[in-house]
């Protein structure tokens, strides 16, 4: 029963999907709960900017069909996933090569019986999962070249051997993984005898886009994290943009439960203070907010660094011929990381007959970055891109927080009875790690105040020893 000193059972501080899947976990327990957002908007840094019919992702960050929370978390059974075509296409020497297509059929022992035909032959091809793309968009038999020492993604059996390794990761449990020693990824791939040009041609491009970390100084246990999800699902982008994630999470909740525009000043065990509505008084507080702003209310929290990107959309009326597939530049020729036609993976994001594309720029970004743009896409796809209308630039400072090691993958969410924390920061820098940080702090709390809550695995992963 609610006391009547209290106004609500628990306080949750921002509006981020972290905070609206957790309120999700509590009001389903039983337990009343306020979610309070400083803005006018729920979603944090996911969100979605309307132009002229077009949706534009202010970060546009990747989703997996393995993320398991997207299965989990109540209140998103109707996010519809919209997968990129299988793999990633990357551009290597001015050609287009397909990679990291993990085969469907043969599993783990058809990709390994590729590594040795390919190493017993004399004269090999490119396999038939990896082809170069022809002007019309799609493989040819004479998009498929003979395959030297000096290919762009390394010999065929440097790509064979990549497959098998990514049929293993795929299926491999987490806690064999987490048990690896951890380094930066650029050295844990190195010492683990991956061929410098299968790092550079492939790796550190595709871990680019999935962690926004180019130079791969990431931790190597989250880096093995992010290729599993890759190489055990499918990228995608959430239908409708990146804000459908937590307005389908708000619109689930009871009415009431979200209250924006409200700007929290001081939080304690039992009591939330704000600027326009007083003290809310409440058994327990749980911080949704990013790092930064978390550390503001509770000073002595960890402030990760950031990766910052910015994000520039253009429309053409004439598509690329690269389809719905994920575009990486492994040369490092321009400032873009990774580039799509968003338009080709989700439909809706474009008015109908027009084209999006979408390019991330990672680190600070260049002084004439338009110019800068244009140039490297046109290299990219191959294509003029004079004609292109730029439809809107979005610069994130702290967009990812950093997990250079050594990284705690699982920071504790409950800092004291009463007072809880969660977001990406905790957790992993992904909306993954988002919600299964969320998901931990629901558990904490409703054990706390003695509520019965959902009874699934809340941590399949080996919990912090340090606090």
């Amino acid at each position: 029963m609610l006391e009547p000193a209290y106004q609500a059972d628990v306080v949750i501080v921002g509006a981020g999907v972290a905070g609206l899947s957790a309120a999700h976990r509590l009001t389903s327990a039983g337990v009343t709960t306020a979610v309070l957002e400083t803005a006018d908007w729920v979603g944090g840094r996911m969100s979605t900017e309307k132009v002229d019919g077009f949706r534009l992702d202010r970060i546009g960050q990747l989703l997996s069909t393995a993320y398991p929370e997207l299965r989990l978390t109540p209140g998103l059974d109707a996010l519809v996933l919209r997968p990129f075509a299988p793999g990633v296409l990357v551009h290597s020497d001015g050609r287009r090569h397909l990679a990291g297509a993990v085969p469907s059929a043969g599993g783990a022992r058809g990709a390994l019986h590729a590594v040795r035909a390919l190493a017993s032959a004399p004269r090999v091809t490119s396999p038939s999962w990896v082809p170069s793309l022809g002007r019309a968009g799609g493989p040819t038999a004479a998009d498929v070249p003979r395959v030297r020492a000096a290919a762009p993604l390394g010999s065929a059996v440097d790509q064979a051997r990549l497959t098998a390794a990514l049929t293993r990761l795929a299926g491999m449990p987490v806690e064999r993984l987490l048990s690896r020693p951890e380094l930066p990824a650029a050295r844990a791939l190195a010492a683990r005898g991956v061929p410098a040009r299968t790092i550079d041609g492939f790796l550190r491009p595709l871990l680019a886009a999935l962690l926004c970390d180019p130079e791969l100084t990431t931790s190597s246990r989250c880096a093995d994290l992010a290729l599993r999800a890759f190489a055990g699902g499918r990228l995608c982008l959430p239908e409708g943009g990146a804000e459908t994630l937590p307005e389908l999470l708000a619109q689930a909740l009871p009415p009431g439960t979200v209250h924006t525009g409200v700007r929290v000043t001081s939080v304690s065990t039992n009591a939330v203070a704000t600027a326009e509505h007083g003290e809310i008084r409440c058994r327990a507080v749980l911080l949704a907010t990013d790092a930064r702003a978390a550390a503001a209310l509770l000073p002595g929290l960890r402030v990760p660094d950031f990766h910052r990107l910015t994000v520039v959309h253009h429309t053409t009326d004439e598509p690329p011929a690269t389809g719905a597939a994920l575009l990486l530049d492994a040369d490092r020729g321009g400032p873009v990381a990774h580039t799509a036609v968003v338009s080709a993976v989700d439909p809706s994001r474009a008015p109908g007959g027009r084209v999006l594309v979408s390019s991330t720029v990672l680190g600070p970004p260049p002084a004439d970055l338009d110019t800068a743009v244009r140039t490297h896409l046109a290299r990219l796809y191959g294509m003029s891109t004079r004609r292109w209308e730029t439809l809107a630039v979005h610069h994130t400072a702290e967009a990812v927080p950093a997990m250079r090691p050594p990284h705690d993958l699982r920071r504790p969410v409950r800092l004291l009875a009463g007072l809880y924390v969660c977001g990406d920061h905790r957790d992993t820098s992904t909306v993954q790690g988002a919600l299964h940080s969320a998901h931990r702090a629901a558990t904490a709390i409703l054990t706390d105040l003695g509520a019965a809550g959902p009874r699934q695995q809340a941590d399949p992963l080996p919990s912090a020893r340090a606090a």
